[in-house]
């Protein structure tokens, strides 16, 4: 090969390679769009895993494109919105969610089950910035002579599995025997089976249960709880897009139609504040 022929196809060689880069640099560009930058379970959505039911933060909903309602579900569908992904929302055992099993088995991307952010479950997962106050409450039957925590002593208490209302009943109510279960579904049919005779877990589902006139709540606990949306360990790219997403709401007042349409009674934004678990 004669050195001008050797020198044309160097010249080639470099303008393709320069416009194959150029190419790999388009079609990586939309983070945003096709979420390439996140670490999606599935390129183009966002799969969220959520424990469900637990109204009013997340309950089925057949009459929805995803299946499900509540104020979880409504953040995540406005994260997705934001960073222009589909959403997929899966049915999941609250333990595979705050242990990161669910995450790190790569069955969702995020956890949107009213998750409090605690030191424990920071070792396993990674949490977005809080986005929901929460406290933990007492609810009775409304005949019951259970007043405070401290009429709890002999009493059958119901409580979720794994959760800081547990942890919380284990602490403050140690004359009590404490009855977990898996679910608040379990819990409440426990309630009115009469098999346990208190709930202690989330003032905002425990206020759901007290729409039926045959329940209510004696006590309220600040226990300086945030919820977060928890996230794959070292998945810190989705961890900032969704905390930018959170900023964005929070400045543009969605967050604020969001939660008045889930906890505001009477037009007291302040008289559902939560709990965490």
């Amino acid at each position: 090969m004669n050195t001008r022929s050797f020198q044309a196809l160097s010249i080639a060689a470099v303008l393709a390679l320069g416009l194959s880069a150029c190419g790999s640099d388009s079609e990586e560009s939309p983070d945003a769009a096709g979420g390439s930058d996140l670490n999606l379970v599935t390129d183009g959505t966002l799969t969220v895993c959520s424990d469900v039911p637990y109204p009013p933060f997340e309950d089925f909903d057949t009459s929805s494109e995803s299946g499900f309602k509540g104020f979880d579900i409504d953040i995540v569908q406005e994260i997705a919105d934001g960073l222009e992904l589909e959403l997929a929302v899966k049915d999941s055992s609250f333990d595979a969610l705050q242990s990161g099993l669910a995450l790190n088995a790569g069955d969702c991307d995020m956890a949107a089950s009213a998750m409090t952010i605690n030191e424990e479950r920071k070792k396993s997962i990674d949490f977005s910035d809080g986005y929901y106050d929460s406290k933990q409450s007492l609810l009775v039957p409304t005949d019951s002579d259970i007043k405070t925590i401290a009429d709890l002593a002999g009493k059958k208490v119901g409580v979720q599995a794994t959760t800081t209302g547990e942890a919380y009943a284990k602490e403050n109510a140690t004359d009590a025997e404490l009855i977990s279960l898996p679910s608040d579904a379990e819990m409440f049919q426990s309630l009115q089976a009469g098999t346990v005779d208190a709930l202690l877990q989330d003032l905002p589902v425990n206020l759901e249960h007290t729409k039926s006139g045959d329940f209510t709540i004696v006590e309220e606990y600040s226990t300086d709880e945030q919820y977060g949306l928890a996230m794959k360990k070292g998945n810190t790219a989705l961890v900032d897009a969704v905390n930018a997403e959170l900023a964005e709401m929070r400045d543009n007042g969605t967050y604020d139609e969001l939660y008045a349409k889930y906890f505001t009674e009477g037009g007291d934004a302040d008289s559902a504040t939560s709990t965490g678990r």
